[in-house]
């Protein structure tokens, strides 16, 4: 645990010339290039000061040698030191907003704490319905932990705390994250968790990050409202969240899920019986080969939603993973009607906003259809962007007219 030392003797981490810079305009990651050298009394996970090349204090930060981001950074206050207070204050102010904006229900899901965008780099929290999901992406987070669940339980009093790594980037912090249950009992059967109107089961022991995408919450409502009397495709559906509400809330007259899973396709049907919905059916196949059989076979829709998987976690596979949100794009286009709408997703964030809005350009010129950009749209409001770290914003939710 973090104690408080005056911070003349906190070991600095010292900047090579000309890159301090983004670090002053509070940027929190300062990566391995940008060091001259940090004093070796600091092992990995300890609090640093970051100072630049002339001895300036920048920030304090977190030092992992292991990680490229070499210094997470959390403080830009030379008065305000990494100490428990910090965290616990940090933590309390995060959960305080979400309450503001009127997202923490008790039969709800909420993200209380987004990483960067919360001032806590490394550290994901989600609630369902009265439990906590921690997902804990970098060494400062995980020295930290006795820390973060006092603070969880001083704010929050959930059932349960379960605590999960994202495996790629654990790897890459050098970090040995073994999910397990911190505190309480994780339900032995499902719970449910109230999403506009719609109830969708959980299973918390397994499913994909911390157990649901509450990224698409607003987007899903916002798509539902130009499906009324449609016939819908909902590609990569996962666990029916987009499906449904087109179902339920959009009033379309049908919809198709379809997902490579078979537990997350069991789980979307389970979903369907329990909100009365018999406008919607659920597939388990492979989407990619999917889509080309639809179009092989001419079917045609009203709307397509694509919400595919993260194409690429890196820079190097940006080109690859262009030409794969191309191929699905191009396949959706095929199969919708004149003046059909196209819901097409990236949570990719190595792909900006541009490059996925030119891979339409490119589709809209290939396929010879005239795509109208009617909405842009981001992750839902308790995954907020921060302006200083635009890396924040990963999500991009384009609502289309294909003529």
């Amino acid at each position: 645990m973090s104690q408080q030392i005056p911070a003349s003797d906190v070991p600095k981490a010292v900047l090579l010339p000309r890159k301090a810079q983004p670090l002053y305009g509070r940027h929190p990651w300062a990566l391995h290039s940008a060091f001259d050298h940090i004093d070796t009394a600091a092992v990995d996970g300890d609090v640093v000061q970051l100072v630049g090349d002339h001895g300036r204090f920048v920030a304090y930060g977190v030092v992992n040698r292991k990680s490229r981001i070499h210094v997470r950074l959390y403080s830009w206050d030379v008065e305000q030191p990494l100490t428990d207070d910090f965290w616990k204050q940090k933590i309390a102010t995060s959960i305080d907003a979400r309450r503001q904006l009127g997202l923490f229900d008790e039969n709800a899901g909420c993200r209380l704490i987004y990483s960067e965008a919360d001032g806590l780099s490394g550290l994901i929290v989600d609630y369902f319905a009265g439990h906590i999901v921690l997902q804990v992406n970098a060494l400062a987070m995980e020295r930290r932990l006795d820390v973060i669940v006092a603070a969880l339980n001083e704010q929050v009093s959930p059932k349960s705390i379960t605590l999960r790594g994202e495996a790629g980037v654990i790897k890459a912090e050098g970090v040995t994250i073994e999910p397990r249950v911190l505190q309480g009992e994780v339900p032995t059967e499902p719970i449910f968790i109230q999403e506009n109107g719609i109830e969708f089961e959980l299973d918390l022991s397994t499913g994909q990050k911390t157990g649901f995408y509450l990224d698409q919450r607003e987007n899903r409502v916002a798509a539902a409202k130009y499906f009324s009397g449609r016939r819908v495709l909902d590609m990569f559906c996962y666990t029916g969240g987009f499906a449904l509400a087109a179902a339920k809330l959009g009033g379309a007259s049908e919809v198709i899920g379809i997902d490579g899973s078979d537990k997350a396709i069991d789980l979307a049907r389970r979903n369907a019986e329990r909100n009365g919905l018999s406008n919607v059916r659920f597939e388990s196949v492979d989407a990619f080969d999917h889509l080309k059989a639809l179009v092989d076979a001419g079917e045609k829709f009203d709307a397509v939603i694509l919400d595919p998987p993260k194409f690429t976690k890196t820079r190097r596979n940006i080109n690859e993973a262009l030409k794969a949100y191309y191929h699905i794009n191009r396949q959706a286009v095929n199969l919708l009607n004149p003046g059909g709408i196209l819901v097409t997703c990236s949570c990719s964030g190595n792909i900006s906003r541009d490059d996925f809005q030119m891979t339409l350009l490119g589709v809209a010129q290939k396929s010879g259809r005239d795509i109208q950009l009617l909405e842009q749209r981001s992750a839902s409001i308790d995954h907020p962007t921060l302006l200083t770290c635009p890396e924040t914003q990963y999500l991009k939710c384009f609502i289309c007219r294909v003529e």
